[in-house]
């Protein structure tokens, strides 16, 4: 008898037709257990490592919620705003996928927001993962982007005026801005033009620019390895003569699945009673003014942007205009996110977690995050906010002067780095994990 042929063997298992037929054709099993499954990744990680996961749950939220919302909208000047209507009052469940989808994008900001606070603690942007760190901020400013062509798509009144103020923020760019700002537009003024390119952008270019991102950030992420409160190289760690996987290193799966299960429960949780009790959030989530249909010949008492943006708009109001020109505010407002990029090389501690940086290191990001939110508390309101406090730096009012305190402590905190990380008392870092 002609010996068998010797059978291809497949991770799906012998008793699994589907997937042992599906493995023999495309490296469905190996892309698992390289991704999720058999990847190895230090056994310490805390609560703030719940917030990576949360963020690519959201993401798919987002996107499922939107295919359903393009499905009723109309991406047109005269009927956006009814047909946001019919989706609430009239399409079935329309509600529903409407709250998820602007809950969902406050929620995705306060999950990318707590993420990139984690990567600051624990030094997650240190090398080898300054690759990393870069595609992280790309998707940030592809998140920044996304929310801001949707922000047009109500046809509100803060969608309409806040989008104006926007692009005529480009107009201060010397020589090009006009030209830029109409480019934006496709319009002298936001019109129907401005909106169906808005809608083009926001359910079709960013997305895919953003899912392309999301997939070169989790190979860099699996390439280096993940981080961990302890800044220890778990792969340089000897091998466990029984699993042979690092000393400190366990599978994710099941364990770091289980552990994300719950996060995703709680946050669903969360979410919930957000999304059915407190959808607006104080205006917060979706502005009052919102409700109202667009009216260019009604400009709104006070005009902002969303809160996820604020703390950059409160930066733009801090810089006082030069020659008649706001290019200054416009400047400091994209410097404040773009210097983000050089934490890699700004930070030289010796260590890379916050455990074990010395008290200047600490000190400077406590004043770093109060400063955030207060400038993002600031951007909400108006300039006068805290009454006027006479003539100091020339009449501006105190909530102006608090604002360009904050934005001088903020930009301090990345241009003192190089200086203050070096002579910081660090403790030495441990060899293994610690809990």
């Amino acid at each position: 008898m002609a010996a068998a042929e010797k059978q291809p063997v497949t991770g799906a298992g012998p008793l699994n037709g589907l997937l042992t037929w599906v493995d023999a054709r495309f490296p469905l099993i190996k892309m698992w257990e390289e991704q999720w499954g058999k990847y190895v990744a230090p056994k310490n990680f805390n609560f703030w490592y719940y917030f990576g996961s949360l963020s690519a749950f959201v993401l798919v939220l987002q996107i499922l919620t939107g295919i359903f919302l393009t499905m009723n909208y109309k991406p047109d000047a005269a009927h956006a705003f009814a047909s946001v209507e019919y989706i609430m009052r009239d399409v079935w469940g329309g509600w529903i996928i409407r709250y998820m989808h602007s809950t969902g994008a406050s929620a995705f900001f306060i999950c990318i927001y707590l993420h990139m606070f984690r990567g600051l603690l624990y030094g997650s942007y240190r090398k080898p993962r300054e690759l990393l760190w870069i595609f992280g901020m790309l998707i940030y400013l592809c998140l920044m982007a996304e929310a801001f062509f949707g922000y047009l798509l109500p046809w509100g009144q803060m969608s309409y005026w806040g989008a104006q103020v926007i692009v005529n923020l480009f107009g201060a760019v010397p020589f090009i801005g006009e030209d830029l700002s109409i480019w934006i537009r496709g319009d002298y003024v936001v019109s129907d033009a401005t909106l169906n390119r808005f809608f083009a952008f926001h359910v079709i270019a960013i997305p895919l620019v953003l899912l392309g991102l999301v997939a070169a950030h989790l190979a860099a992420l699996h390439e280096v390895g993940s981080n961990n409160p302890d800044g220890v190289e778990i792969k340089k760690q000897p091998k466990d003569p029984q699993t042979g996987l690092p000393l400190d290193g366990i599978y994710s799966h099941p364990y770091y699945t289980v552990k994300d299960a719950l996060g995703v429960v709680v946050f669903l949780i969360v979410f919930s009673v957000i999304m059915f009790f407190l959808p607006e959030m104080g205006g917060y989530f979706l502005e009052y003014n919102n409700f109202i249909p667009a009216d260019p010949l009604n400009t709104p008492q006070h005009i902002a942007p969303v809160w996820y943006f604020t703390p950059f708009y409160s930066i733009l109001r801090a810089i006082p205009p030069l020659f008649n020109s706001q290019f200054p505010g416009v400047l400091a407002m994209g410097a404040s996110t773009m210097i983000l990029f050089l934490m890699p090389w700004l930070d030289r501690s010796p260590v890379k977690s916050v455990r074990y940086k010395g008290p200047v290191f600490k000190t400077a990001l406590a004043l770093f995050v109060i400063v955030f939110l207060l400038l993002g508390y600031l951007g909400t309101e108006p300039t006068n906010v805290w009454g006027q406090f006479g003539a100091w730096l020339g009449n501006a009012d105190r909530a102006t002067v608090v604002a360009r305190i904050c934005t001088a402590i903020y930009f301090l905190f990345f241009i003192l780095m190089p200086w203050y990380s070096k002579i910081d008392q660090c403790k030495p870092e441990p060899a293994r994990l610690t809990w």
